[in-house]
């Protein structure tokens, strides 16, 4: 262990150094290995995340997370370098979608507004009117005219509970995140019993039963945010695993339970110090972006961060 602890340290130090080099920031995803978010100089969500690729003052990004969400910052900040440790760490929703199909869907509802999750392609954000967070999708609905059908691509989740709390009727895309769609209302009420008292926090990608049954809805940044102002000590978290640490730093007086021990996302756990060293060293894997794609992308996402 203590060679280990070593050798942790030597590569963080290198890093540190790679990263004034290069005059580089680090951003890091609330699902990151613990390790990672211990480097990075801003940890988010994705709507964090992007205001932070927007407007760092900085020549290079290091995106710990996952593809939609370094290229989405390539598309904010296309002079700067964005650099994805792991080129390889993708999104199973993010994949639910095309540009092509968007486009093709759009031409059987005329006149619609197409409001785009932000883990989305750049092409899908391309064929799009706006993005959203799961921090201001109600928001972003909640501002486009009354008389316009929408259509909410690509999770339905997110859709279906942003469809309730506006009152909007919307036409809702197939897809769904493979780790929060597999927590169930079963999972939620087991851990509840095993934990009498905590309260239940989760996030809106979840199934509408499970969002039912939850005492708060939230996105990453909005349960850190309601677990360090409730008089409550202890929570079920109905997300990606990786929060649970994001949220015992912040709250060390707390107790923080896991809905489900399966709520892991593989692809956020690509990214490690070693590949973080290597891609400040080689400036690589770089994202790109065509520049037709990201000039219409970056309208929806300039959109989005408009609506906070």
């Amino acid at each position: 262990m203590p060679q280990e602890t070593g050798m942790m340290s030597g590569l963080v130090q290198e890093i540190k150094e790679l990263k004034e080099k290069r005059g580089a920031v680090i951003l890091a995803h609330y699902y990151q290995l613990p390790e990672i978010k211990e480097i990075a100089d801003f940890v988010g969500d994705s709507l964090q995340l992007a205001q932070q690729a927007a407007s760092v003052d900085a020549d290079v990004i290091v995106f710990c997370g996952v593809y939609f969400m370094a290229e989405s910052a390539k598309i904010l900040s296309p002079e700067k370098t964005v650099l994805l440790p792991d080129k390889s760490a993708g999104c199973y929703l993010a994949g639910q979608a095309t540009g092509d199909a968007v486009r093709a869907r759009k031409e059987e509802i005329p006149g619609c507004v197409v409001v785009t999750y932000v883990n989305s392609s750049a092409d899908v954000k391309a064929e799009s009117d706006i993005a959203c967070t799961s921090s201001n999708a109600v928001k972003v609905v909640n501002s486009l005219p009354e008389d316009r059908p929408v259509l909410f691509v690509p999770d339905r989740n997110l859709g279906h509970y942003v469809s309730k709390k506006t009152g909007r009727q919307m036409y809702l895309w197939d897809g769904c995140c493979n780790v929060h769609d597999k927590l169930t209302l079963q999972e939620v009420e087991a851990s509840r019993s095993k934990h009498p008292g905590a309260l239940v926090m989760v996030h809106p990608e979840c199934r509408p039963e499970v969002i039912d049954a939850a005492d708060y809805v939230a996105s990453t940044g909005g349960m850190l945010k309601f677990a360090k102002e409730s008089e409550a000590m202890s929570f079920i978290v109905g997300t990606e695993q990786g929060m649970i640490d994001s949220l015992q730093k912040l709250c060390p007086d707390k107790e923080f339970y896991p809905a489900a021990q399966h709520m892991i996302c593989p692809d956020m756990k690509f990214t490690t110090l070693e590949k973080v060293k290597e891609s400040l060293e080689k400036l690589e894997p770089s994202i790109q972006v065509e520049p037709d794609t990201a000039e219409k992308a970056r309208k929806s996402l300039s959109r989005m961060l408009e609506i906070v």
